[in-house]
């Protein structure tokens, strides 16, 4: 197979590159030349989003084509126009924050979808409408032959927005650890190795339409998580399992300042209750917690400084002296 990804020096852009030679696929990677691309792979530079700036793709021709964008819509729209007719397939990595809020507990993929996206919008403030605009790019232009790929919190090494590495670092610190209860609460999250595999199975199945994209609801839980995190770093830390109320009464934000964490409710269900049935019957596999957690940790002690960050995403974590103060209240 021939693959070609829009992207794939970083993150889910990178894992699928590193799956798809693993395979004996032959890659090629259309990046700025910010980051090193993976080892094997052809290279085209380009920027997206400047004029001329996916020149380099003019010509060519390639099964399918990987795109892990999260700018604004019109450079999916672009991008797709550029490949008409030179690729099978467009796999656009979307997000299951495409669907109205709240996105109740069970949602299919036929559930409703926000309203006032377009593919042309040139911003990208809004990640919701963001994302949702690209789907509308990649399906305008190719129409069942884009696979729409919802996927929900992306864990595992290498990871760029902080969520499993701060948890990681901080507990790896020892101590008393703030602990977001209840301890039995599910959660929900994807591997991104798990996505890029299933990526590349859809690839040859010639699937289309939208999936969502997660491991099934109650993978793991915040207890298993954590405690998998002391496990793992070795740490002396002690894990103090605090209820929701005593969190949000510190005026501590679920998700940002906790992250991965959100108490029971509408975003909770949102975020932590996708409907999987779809990827698991076509095939998606998610690898242990333990597994998960043990290879980032792994990659983080590899590092020779500070763990990636990205640039669109503000650093994720609780402030030590928040912490403190709610621990020792």
């Amino acid at each position: 197979m021939k693959l070609l990804i829009l992207g794939g020096t970083e993150f889910v852009g990178r894992a699928v590159a590193v799956c798809a030679m693993q395979r004996g696929w032959e890659v090629t990677v259309f990046h700025r030349g910010r980051h090193e691309a993976p080892p094997g792979v052809a290279v085209r530079h380009g920027d997206r989003t400047a004029e001329g700036g996916l020149a380099a793709l003019a010509e060519g021709e390639w099964d399918a084509v990987v795109d892990t964008w999260t700018g604004a819509p019109s450079a999916v729209r672009d991008a797709a126009r550029t490949l008409t007719g030179r690729v099978g397939r467009y796999v656009y990595v979307s997000s299951r924050s495409v669907y109205a809020y709240p996105a109740p507990a069970g949602l299919p993929e036929d559930g409703p979808l926000a309203e006032g996206a377009s593919p042309d919008d040139g911003s990208a403030e809004d990640y919701q409408l963001a994302k949702l605009g690209g789907e509308l790019a990649a399906t305008a232009a190719f129409g069942e032959r884009a696979l729409l790929v919802r996927a929900g919190s992306i864990l595992g090494p290498e990871e760029n927005v902080g969520r499993l590495p701060w948890w990681l670092n901080r507990i790896a610190r020892g101590g008393p650890v703030l602990a977001p209860g209840p301890r039995t609460l599910p959660l929900q999250y994807i591997d991104a190795r798990d996505l890029a595999e299933w990526i590349l199975d859809a690839v040859v199945a010639g699937l289309g339409g939208a999936y969502n994209l997660v491991g099934p609801a109650g993978h793991t839980t915040m207890g298993e998580l954590l405690e998998t995190c002391v496990r793992v770093t070795g740490s002396e830390a002690e894990l103090r399992w605090t209820d929701p109320e005593t969190i949000l009464a510190a005026d501590i934000e679920p998700w940002s300042d906790l992250p991965l964490w959100i108490p029971p409710g509408e975003l909770y269900d949102t975020m932590h209750g996708g409907d999987v049935t779809k990827a698991l019957a076509a095939g998606l596999r998610c690898r242990p917690v333990a597994e998960t957690v043990a290879d980032t940790w792994a990659w983080l002690r590899s590092l020779d400084g500070e763990p990636p960050q990205r640039t669109d995403r503000p650093p994720v974590g609780l402030d030590p002296a928040v912490e403190a103060k709610v621990l020792n209240g």
